[in-house]
């Protein structure tokens, strides 16, 4: 029932302790946001449920309309893409005249770093280390609150085995283990100590669910798989981001087996609402409520957002759809209103937890706007995390860490100077990128004036031309050793940028074997968002770094590790294809019958291909150090795990090198006979280890019942009796040490 609207004059919080003292005085957050949804009428509450865009957008772009009289009448509940102190509060001072001066909400995608940019979370996944993501999080949180934002959308926690889908660069990679680990992560450090404190921002885990299996890697392409592999390899991530008590969820592009996410039920009330308890709101990808009528699944905007609603879709992000149909919905009796009444209160609450309806500016502050996002210990910290992130591939005659006495050093390759590019895709648009480091900045300042730097830019990334070869061939045959810079655009990996071709673009592998064939020592570097294809270089370079698209610190992280100031420890969180043809690849298959020697092209009747081996070109956990490490003593507590009890593993690691290093030691388990194909291994704990020359350490992990348990055919967490086969290793397919044990019941 529409209310008529009541004049008011006094602010919100004055206007309410007048009409209704309980949500002046209640603490309970719950009985304050059913205060406000009584005083509600139905065109407001359908209001709370509807997000527009500012002009910057991340998607096809909508009619503007008159965006500032519909928040006047309490239309709009959240906008994104309005970021600074100076926008957001003119905005909500805007909201401040609505008739209840409901707060909005101000979202923005800050998927890694906001002023100060830290590598794309693909990289920071190679790290294996979750208290750097973590703080990599927490600071870009820090640095968009101060500037006046709520809300990011992310993380993203879609598991991907397609590198041909330009969204891997936003995730974590291949393994459901792993990018858990990193959802939670992620989550702690956008949230904070919670929200409601000002330097939180709320997380939006996204995209639920299984877009990252999107077939044949387009992007926003449908999903086909079983309840088995959905609920065993693409929800764990988000189960762990909702128990981290990530504050939103974002539903995703793609239908699931015939049925759009963001029309799913199943999906959203059925598994986050209901079986998860999730108390957060769900809010639409960008425009996904209305093109449900591309998907052939809504006949029109009216349909899709009854479906949309029903479902438990909360908000509408751009389509428009709500606005326009729910009032009508409701009045035909198609729709309750207490399906409203419940995304409306979910909204309301999340503007209660941080702080708004006590103080809508809180947020906009702008001293500390200022402090935050010139703030040079955030510079130091993402230089950390960028060189974390590197990952040593290839490293022949120990040719890196360069030598200090190199004299004249060539610098080669159409990134080699690039800034934005080091930003990667999804960086936070600034008018000034000035202060981002390049790798020529970073080898200039590493070597100041005891080293000469040639540069030659050689190719372009993405064209035939062979034009600038021989200069950069006169600057390696007069140089010591030959840096190469080569890659990916930034923007060739990311949202709507499926390739199905990932082989190193253009002629830049042309250019690397122009310039090995002056016979200088060469290091190749690879600034990519995704893995890509460069046999011929991996094959005959000595020395390789996949740095990734590493943020603002880019090229000082590179010239630490160039030079050895800092020891390479990143482990590949994805599988690297030898070919398009074999994708997807992913550490964790099943066996078969007639499996395939990985190592051999000969697989006449077997599981494989008869021209190229089945294994990757570089696997799951692979990563190179300046020092080597020695895996020995390998002790179990018990060859026996009985109910209630767990198995302590331990091994003994040494640094057998010359210089201190980090080693991520990886536990993988295989259940050798299931009642279901198990995979071949499965990640089930890592610990990254720093030791001294010569150092050694015990480590330890403990494997409960959890950690060999699987979904059985009736959708059962179980684990079941058997043998089991335990590995520990420097990567998936470099296994140092093995025993097995049984389960009993």
């Amino acid at each position: 029932m529409k209310r008529s609207p009541l004049p008011l004059t006094l602010s919100f919080i004055a206007m309410v302790g007048l009409l209704n003292p309980l949500i002046a005085q209640q603490s309970n957050i719950d009985q304050k946001v059913d205060s406000v949804l009584k005083l509600m009428t139905l065109d407001e509450k359908i209001g709370q449920l509807n997000q527009y865009t500012s002009s910057w957008s991340t998607g096809p772009v909508s009619p503007e309309g008159n965006k500032l009289q519909e928040i006047k009448e309490g239309k709009i509940g959240s906008l994104l893409n309005v970021k600074g102190v100076d926008k957001t509060r003119s905005m909500q001072q805007v909201a401040m005249q609505s008739r209840l001066k409901i707060p909005l909400l101000f979202g923005l995608d800050v998927i890694h770093g906001y002023k100060t940019t830290f590598p794309i979370p693909l990289a920071e996944a190679a790290s294996w280390d979750l208290n750097a993501i973590e703080l990599s999080a927490r600071i870009a949180a820090t640095e968009a609150s101060a500037s006046g934002i709520h809300w990011t959308f992310a993380p993203m926690v879609d598991i991907a085995r397609d590198p041909r889908w330009g969204r891997v660069m936003e995730g974590a990679g291949e393994d459901t283990y792993l990018g858990s680990l990193v959802a939670k992560a992620r989550v702690k450090g956008f949230q904070g100590k919670g929200l409601g404190n000002v330097d939180a921002m709320m997380a939006c885990a996204k995209h639920f669910a299984a877009y990252g299996a999107a077939i044949g890697g387009r992007d926003y392409n449908s999903v086909d798989m079983s309840e088995r592999t959905l609920w065993e390899i693409y929800l764990p991530p988000f189960k762990a981001a909702a128990d981290a008590g990530a504050a939103t969820f974002m539903n995703s592009f793609n239908d699931l087996n015939g049925i759009p996410a963001t029309g799913s039920s199943y999906l959203q009330r059925d598994i986050l609402k209901g079986k998860w308890n999730f108390k957060g709101f769900i809010v639409s990808d960008w425009g996904s409520v209305g093109e449900m009528i591309q998907h052939g699944y809504a006949a029109d905007k009216y349909d899709a957002a009854w479906k949309a609603i029903v479902a438990g879709s909360d908000m509408d992000m751009e389509s428009r759809s709500y606005t326009a149909h729910l009032s009508k919905l409701i009045k035909e009796g198609k729709v309750s209103e207490a399906l409203i009444d419940d995304a409306v209160k979910r909204i309301l609450r999340k503007k209660f937890e941080l702080g708004l309806f006590d103080d809508p500016f809180r947020f906009c502050n702008e001293q500390r706007e200022k402090e935050a996002i010139n703030n040079q210990q955030h510079r130091l910290i993402a230089r950390d995390v960028a060189q974390k992130s590197i990952v040593l591939l290839k490293n022949q005659k120990d040719l890196l860490p360069l030598s200090k006495s190199y004299k004249t050093i060539a610098v080669i390759g159409p990134l080699a100077k690039s800034k934005e590019d080091m930003l990667g895709f999804w960086n936070v648009p600034w008018a000034d990128n000035s202060d981002v480091v390049s790798l020529f900045d970073g080898l200039e300042k590493k070597t100041g004036n005891k080293a000469k730097l040639l540069y030659a830019k050689g190719a372009e990334i993405n064209d035939t031309s062979r034009a600038g070869f021989a200069e950069a061939i006169k600057a390696a045959l007069q140089a010591d050793v030959v840096i190469v810079s080569v890659g990916e655009k930034r923007d060739m990996s990311g949202e709507a940028k499926s390739r199905s071709n990932i082989h190193l673009p253009g002629v830049q592998e042309d250019l690397i074997k122009a310039l090995y064939a002056t016979g200088k020592p060469i290091v190749v570097i690879i600034n990519a968002g995704r893995p890509l294809i460069f046999n011929w270089t991996a094959d005959n370079v000595p020395a390789i770094l996949y740095t990734w698209w590493l943020g603002s610190e880019a090229g000082n992280a590179i010239a630490n590790v160039l030079f050895g100031d800092y020891n390479p420890s990143g482990k590949l969180p994805m599988s690297f294809p030898r070919t398009e043809g074999q994708i997807p690849i992913y550490y964790n298959y099943f066996n078969t019958g007639r499996p395939a020697p990985d190592n051999s092209a000969n697989s006449n009747y077997r599981s494989g291909y008869i021209d190229l081996q089945k294994s990757p070109k570089f696997s799951f956990g692979y990563g190179l150090s300046y020092t080597t490490f020695k895996y020995e003593g390998l002790k179990l507590s018990d060859s026996v795990m009985s109910t209630g009890k767990n198995i302590e593993v331990s091994f003994t690691l040494t640094n057998t090198g010359k210089v201190a290093g980090e080693e991520v030691a990886q536990l993988y388990i295989r259940d050798n006979v299931a009642s279901l194909v198990r995979p071949v291994k499965e990640l089930k704990a890592f610990e990254k280890v720093l030791l001294k020359p010569g150092e050694s350490k015990v480590v330890h992990f403990t494997i409960d019942r959890d950690k060999l348990s699987f979904y059985n055919q009736k959708l059962e967490w179980k684990a079941e009796a058997g043998t089991f086969t335990l590995m520990i290793g420097t990567a998936s397919d470099n296994i140092q040490l093995q025993t097995t044990f049984q389960l009993i019941d």
